[in-house]
């Protein structure tokens, strides 16, 4: 025993620590919103794959652009096995090869064809960017509720439309986009938009926000009355008792969903397209509904007295919602955003 002992105690350590990995559980890395979203996966979702699976998932939080990056800079020896995008930003991310495949699987294969992006990532939430108004203010000075994405140019919304900036909002180049193609423009052409805007929706811009992080006291303090959200982010609002509403504009919202995909190259492929798969299911989507209102891309997913309103109603927004051509976008947008910084938001 003593000479086991002694050529325990002569192992070098970095054999010591190999044979301790050896036996520890795996981690998986997973990039995705920070804040309320990750205390919902981490403490809701994630821990029956876990114990299932006998694997802990460490959730590196971010806006899409940020993963994006981080990513991007370690694309040959990856620190993450799986990440959520905005299906834009997604778009860019499987143009540049950083996305595996997915492969096949039940849940995959119950997902609506509005919830796959190519053949490399899938929505593991739907939603869609429409109006959104202050109910108070709107009561107050008697007006209907917004039904057109032309209202923004509406002069009775003069210094009270808040619109988040196109350079760092997908909010506000939704909004934007939909304003362009009603003065007959395109996503590969945007000069009817950016010609008409400064004489049109413009003079009724209050503040060009970088985020929707501040609508809540721009509404609360009657500074915003009309503004591009999702009905998920209104929900959230009205649940903390800020007085607004969802309008779902005639010419259709504009899809915005939150995608994963295995990204390529990692070090646990088999065990992230394991957890992509599950982050597809009906049994990851359920609590993601019911604790965080996170509408699911799984049309198996059972809903409850309470959630069944918001996704029947996300079913509805989204039979006429536009979806945009991204390849065009992600070409055109770093264009965009200078020309936007120069002459709009100057």
């Amino acid at each position: 025993m003593k000479n086991i002992k002694r050529i325990a105690c002569t192992l070098p350590l970095a054999v010591l620590l190999a044979s301790t990995q050896a036996h520890a559980e795996p981690t998986l890395y997973l990039g995705m919103n920070g804040g309320t979203m990750e205390r919902l996966y981490a403490d809701k979702v994630l821990p029956a794959f876990e114990k299932a699976n006998n694997v802990k998932v460490v959730i590196v939080p971010g806006t899409s652009s940020d993963i994006l990056a981080k990513v991007q800079a370690s694309k040959d020896n990856p620190q993450m096995h799986v990440m959520f995008l905005d299906d834009g930003i997604m778009y860019r991310a499987i143009a540049m090869g950083l996305c595996d495949t997915l492969q096949p699987s039940p849940a995959l294969a119950e997902l609506p064809a509005k919830a796959k992006i190519k053949e490399q990532a899938a929505a593991v939430s739907l939603g869609v960017t429409g109006l959104a108004y202050n109910a108070r203010l709107f009561k107050e000075k008697g007006w209907a509720p917004p039904t057109s994405w032309m209202d923004m140019a509406d002069s009775r919304y003069k210094d009270k439309l808040v619109f988040q900036s196109l350079a760092s909002s997908t909010f506000g180049l939704h909004g934007f986009l939909m304003f362009n193609r009603l003065q007959g423009g395109s996503e590969t052409n945007v000069e009817p938009g950016f010609t008409a805007w400064p004489k049109t929706v413009g003079p009724n811009v209050l503040e060009y926000i970088a985020s929707s992080a501040k609508i809540s006291e721009m509404v609360q303090t009657d500074e915003a009355a009309l503004f591009p959200l999702t009905p998920t982010q209104v929900t959230a609002l009205k649940m903390r008792g800020v007085p607004v509403e969802y309008a779902q504009p005639k010419e259709g919202a504009v899809v915005l969903n939150v995608a994963e995909c295995v990204i390529a190259k990692n070090n646990q492929s088999e065990l992230a397209q394991k957890l992509a798969a599950y982050l597809l299911s009906a049994e990851a989507q359920a609590p993601a509904l019911e604790e965080g209102d996170q509408i699911p891309s799984n049309p198996t997913t059972p809903t409850s007295a309470r959630t069944h309103a918001p996704v029947a109603e996300m079913a509805k927004y989204l039979e006429t919602a536009v979806s945009l051509d991204w390849d065009q976008i992600n070409q055109q947008r770093p264009a965009w955003n200078s020309r936007w910084s120069r002459s709009i938001e100057r």
